[in-house]
């Protein structure tokens, strides 16, 4: 007869409850990351972005601004911030407002990718925690007494070993779909900078054709 969570849980002995903290963070993180994606992922406005940068196109710097302004898009706000910074550098100034907003997208990551690290390495220790008792009963002389110490222990290895892996494997998918809406966040703001320079470019060059003729 197979054995339900809880009866696992104990069997897995004291390791188990580190591995219960890890494996409730994780879920925590990956919870929380996926409702901020979505919430940004539906704040995006493309159509704003390409406004602002028409308005840039014609020199009209302050409406590009004000559209944006208007805007929960993370890009619009990169190119606002840039934008109303250009005097003094428009690529520290966008550099500057990029990482603030990729801050935002990357928190939590780290705490994850501990928590992935973390769960085979605690499995291993209880591996070598319900070996040492394996051992120690075995030590006892008498092998038929100890028979239940003996599985015990040996259970307990292979319970914390299965959890932490369980943990790490499930833990890894979530995990590399949050680190792909990252990357594809930061290929989002490098086309706005690369737009943004060349549209600049654009309508200073304009500007001084205008001035030589």
């Amino acid at each position: 007869m197979g054995q339900s969570p809880m009866e696992l849980f104990v069997h897995g002995g004291p390791i188990m409850w580190p591995i219960l903290v890890v494996s409730f963070l994780a879920v925590t993180v990956v919870a929380e990351r996926t409702i901020f994606l979505l919430r940004e992922s539906s704040s995006r406005e493309p159509e704003v972005v390409e406004k602002m940068l028409e308005c840039v196109e014609r020199s009209d710097v302050s409406a590009a601004v004000a559209i944006g302004g208007k805007s929960r898009d993370y890009v619009a706000r990169v190119m606002v911030h840039a934008l109303t910074h250009k005097e003094h550098s428009l690529t520290n100034a966008f550099m500057r407002a990029a990482n603030r907003e990729l801050t935002r997208f990357q928190q939590g990551m780290a705490a994850l990718d501990t928590c992935i690290t973390a769960a085979p390495l605690l499995g291993l220790l209880g591996t070598v925690t319900g070996m040492m008792a394996t051992f120690g009963a075995l030590g006892e002389g008498d092998i038929g007494a100890s028979a239940g110490k003996i599985t015990g222990g040996v259970g307990e290895a292979l319970i914390a070993t299965a959890c932490g892996l369980v943990i790490a494997i499930i833990g890894l998918f979530p995990f590399n779909v949050l680190t792909a809406h990252i990357e594809g966040a930061k290929h989002h703001i490098s086309d706005a900078a690369h737009a943004l320079e060349v549209m600049l470019k654009k309508a200073d060059q304009e500007a001084v054709d205008v001035n030589d003729r």
